[in-house]
């Protein structure tokens, strides 16, 4: 077999694992950036539960999905933004459109809340956005693992974040930790920890004593437009 025939084997494999109308419903619903269990991409494509696991991992196969453990579950996602650009040019060309994603958790759950000792929520994935955005969050690894740019522990040494601490302790310095209620990641690890910690003792974020649930402050949302361009 020439290089040309496994190309094309190659890209066969590949169209023909979108092919089946179930795994393309999963595959579309996947594409609003939010990861989902197999539970409920099976629900998605009205499939039982053995045979979406079947058609998950034929697509994990055709590196069309990754999956991350979170806990007990087990999210699955688009592989990356080429999978989504294929998808999106085959939506265009079949005159489709797609719904968008709803979260089921409750509302002041979703806004803001702890995840363990780091910040969740809305507010969470935004800052996580936000320090991506501003490059301060340097990939390192295949796990979903950061470092800090000098320019992000510049900034966060000025809010009162103790990096050095953070690095100190037996546990991962910073990870994107898959949101549950808006499935993307906010910040996790060391890291994410002595971010909520500077944000309890600097006013920004106010605790609900039964529950996680925490409440922005005006001062909150004030400095952290200022400091980070974050729009709660």
């Amino acid at each position: 077999m020439n290089v040309d025939d496994s190309a094309d084997s190659a890209a066969a494999a590949i169209a023909g694992a979108i092919a089946d109308p179930a795994r393309a419903r999963m595959l579309y619903c996947l594409m609003d950036g939010h990861a989902r269990t197999s539970t409920e991409l099976a629900a998605v494509a009205d499939i039982g539960a053995s045979t979406a696991s079947a058609h998950l991992g034929r697509l994990k196969e055709a590196r069309l999905v990754k999956v991350q453990p979170q806990g007990k579950h087990r999210y699955y996602s688009l592989a990356g933004g080429e999978v989504a650009d294929v998808l999106e040019r085959l939506l265009v060309l079949a005159g489709g459109v797609r719904g968008a994603f709803v979260a089921s958790t409750p509302g002041r759950l979703r806004a803001a809340r702890t995840c363990y000792d780091h910040l969740a929520g809305e507010v969470g994935v935004l800052i996580h956005d936000r320090f991506e955005a501003l490059g301060f969050l340097v990939p390192c690894g295949d796990d979903g693992a950061y470092d800090l740019s000098s320019e992000g522990a510049r900034a966060l040494w000025e809010l009162g974040v103790d990096i050095d601490a953070a690095r100190a302790l037996r546990r991962k310095f910073a990870y994107g930790c898959l949101d549950w209620s808006h499935r993307r990641p906010h910040l996790g690890g060391a890291l994410g920890a002595a971010v909520l910690k500077a944000a309890r003792r600097r006013g920004w974020v106010t605790e609900d004593l039964d529950s996680r649930a925490l409440e922005v402050t005006s001062r909150g949302r004030r400095e952290m437009r200022a400091r980070f361009g974050v729009e709660i």
